[in-house]
């Protein structure tokens, strides 16, 4: 038999069934099984062609289902339908085979699968039989099993949970959830079909379900066809809430306004549905709820699009290499779509990964807080975040100013969960773990958190910086920003204010920044009181609100000194100093310098008098000590004053 070309074989495998193609724990694994000249040869492949493994195995039949275990350890074949052949794979072990039949009588294996590496579910067309594998004994244990009529089936690897199609009309499902070597069954709940002309009957299939974990929950989708003979012929995506403990409900009604076929896909937490006649895409997300809806009822966020088209390069002898690549066929009747993000095209031979491209939504979704509440939610999204607010700001898309507060509030809502997330884990982390508490885990800082440097260095500063727009505006969305981090109580940052203040100063707005400070609309900080002092040439009140900042902050009294000091008042410094009983632990050589520089020998003979008291009360001799460096202004002293001047150490 001459060997098949990828694309050749995935037809055929396509066509015949899909149990060569799965999942594995987000693990997208192809094996295929080709029989020839008495053996079958086994490809496996994954996304990544370096993972590739390739081997050989004896002919003992058709190959109905093959599948490797977690980590490509154990490998289960099926050829008939009472039973399932295991080989091992597992390195520096022996190699054995063993096979398992079904348990149940007269039951047919529709299909298997790997819940861990060494964990398999057989389902069979009379129930569900969950076994173990043992290397050791090169065997399987039998764990649990459950009797139940069986249509078909449905696996999520990613939760572990198997949905049984029971009952004539296929449409009660049975989920049953694997867990570490335990088989759980969660409660039953029924599809609801649509109503068709009596004395027709409608079947649940497994082409019309599909199942995902949408913003952490398990859903089962149902893709909902109604009689044409309804109002409302159009399909309809309805989306069961599946959660571990509990019953399963109705939560959403993703409104498709169309019909035909279509095929489901969960990207970045958004339900895409694609439409073949139409050869269009549209998207839904599940946290987004239309106002004039009724709740949970949801259209499509943006206009349906095509997914944009890949290029195959021409490969064989016909290829030429100055040929232009050639596009792929789109929404081909040949694809298969597997959960979450997976295309398969089978005539092409060809898999991909589907993604959404986030930059588009920003002119295809006008309303700004809707198109934020979008972006927030998905991966790589900060850039395409910052992009929006500079383009809200600049150029013909200004927004007015309920708008920006909005996006404002939006970002940074989700700004401080994040901080305080952070904040409660260092918490935790400094007290230790409690006793019988699981440890925490450090929160994670999504690419949704917009801090202040963010928009900083991305949007206000180029912002501010902007001829052709209004003074007034800018400072306007400056203080719009300050708001509403003040909003969540999240500390300003210095270099906010100093925007603020750049842009006040620069048109003269003195009177507006008077009123700022006055009123503590710009929040006190050591950076935000030194930006005032270096204001007083151009604002000589700058210098007393600077020395009032910082006298609130309490904590900057070293500051409040040397600030004094720089403008020679060396006796309001020293007043200062004992004011907060800091002028212990002063420099008497700083005070004496400035005294100096200011050629007043009055104002340098009381300063230098009262260092001598204080060395007088604290050590008993009014003399400096040779650490503190006062030689040479002893020297002056004596200079100017005469050594007679010097106050003698009192004796007792």
């Amino acid at each position: 038999m001459p060997p098949e070309t990828t694309r050749t074989f995935l037809e055929r495998l396509i066509s015949k069934f899909d149990d060569g193609i799965y999942i594995l724990k987000g693990t997208f694994t192809m094996v295929f099984a080709v029989r020839s000249g008495g053996a079958t040869g086994v490809v496996v492949k994954g996304p990544d062609d370096k993972n590739s493994v390739a081997f050989r195995m004896d002919d003992k039949g058709e190959v109905k289902c093959i599948k490797f275990s977690i980590g490509n350890k154990i490998l289960a074949v099926q050829r008939t339908p009472k039973s399932v052949d295991f080989i091992s794979f597992i390195p520096d072990y022996p190699h054995w085979e063993c096979s398992q039949e079904c348990k149940m009588k007269n039951a047919s294996i529709l299909g298997f699968c790997w819940t861990n590496w060494n964990e398999i579910v057989f389902i069979t067309d009379q129930g569900i039989e969950f076994y173990q594998v043992l290397p050791d004994k090169r065997s399987l244990k039998l764990l649990k099993s459950q009797s139940v009529n069986v249509n078909w089936y449905m696996y999520c690897p990613e939760t572990a949970v198997i949905l049984l199609s029971t009952t004539a009309q296929g449409n009660v499902l049975q989920p049953f959830a694997f867990k570490s070597g335990t088989m759980s069954k969660m409660p039953k709940f029924e599809i609801e079909l649509p109503v068709v002309p009596k004395p027709a009957k409608l079947n649940l299939t497994e082409r019309d379900i599909a199942v995902a974990t949408i913003y952490g929950q398990l859903y089962v989708m149902y893709l909902k066809h109604h009689s044409r003979t309804t109002d409302s012929p159009c399909a309809e995506v309805v989306l069961y809430q599946l959660p571990r403990e509990g019953s399963c409900k109705k939560t959403n009604v993703l409104k498709l306004n169309t019909t035909g076929k279509f095929a489901l896909n969960v990207v970045d937490n958004l339900v895409v549905v694609h439409h073949q006649s139409s050869q269009t895409s549209i998207i839904f997300d599940i946290k987004l709820r239309e106002p004039d809806c009724a709740l949970n009822v949801h259209q499509p966020v943006l206009p349906g699009r095509s997914i944009h088209p890949y290029r195959i390069p021409l490969t064989g002898p016909a290829a030429v290499p100055t040929h232009p690549p050639v596009p792929c066929e789109l929404y081909s009747s040949s694809w298969s779509v597997f959960q979450p993000d997976i295309i398969i095209s089978a005539s092409e031979g060809y898999l991909w990964y589907l993604q959404v491209k986030l930059p588009p939504t920003i002119n295809l979704l006008q309303d700004k807080g809707k198109l934020m509440d979008f972006l927030l939610r998905r991966r790589d999204c900060k850039m395409v975040i910052l992009s929006v607010c500079a383009q809200m700001l600049n150029g013909g898309d200004k927004g007015g100013l309920p708008v920006v507060a909005t996006v404002f509030d939006k970002l940074n809502q989700v700004y401080k969960e994040y901080l305080e997330a952070e904040q409660t884990y260092t918490v935790a982390t400094e007290s230790g773990p409690s006793r019988g508490s699981a440890a925490r885990e450090r929160p994670v800082r999504t690419r949704a958190v917009i801090d202040q440097s963010d928009m900083y260095t991305h949007v206000l500063s180029s912002f501010s910086e902007k001829k052709d727009t209004s003074h007034k505006f800018i400072i306007a969305v400056l203080m719009e920003y300050i708001r509403s981090l003040n909003q969540v109580q999240i500390t300003v940052q210095h270099y906010l204010y100093e925007l603020v203040i750049k842009m006040l100063v620069q048109h003269n707005l003195f009177y507006m920044l008077h009123q700022f400070l006055q009123y503590h609309v710009l929040s006190d900080s050591k950076p935000l009181a030194c930006l005032l002092l270096s204001l007083e040439s151009t604002y000589p009140p700058a210098h007393q609100l600077s020395l009032d900042m910082l006298k609130r902050l309490s904590t900057a009294n070293d500051e409040i000194v040397e600030v004094l000091l720089s403008r020679q008042q060396v006796l309001g410094a020293l007043r200062f100093i004992r004011s907060v009983g800091g002028h212990d632990n002063i420099s008497a050589r700083k005070f004496l310098d400035v005294a100096r520089q200011t050629a007043d020998q009055m104002l340098f003979y009381t300063i230098f008098r009262f260092f001598e008291q204080r060395n007088l009360r604290l050590r008993g001799s009014p003399s400096f000590n040779p650490g503190e460096h006062c030689e040479e202004h002893v020297v002056y002293f004596k200079q100017v004053f005469g050594e007679q001047a010097l106050m003698k150490q009192v004796t007792v």
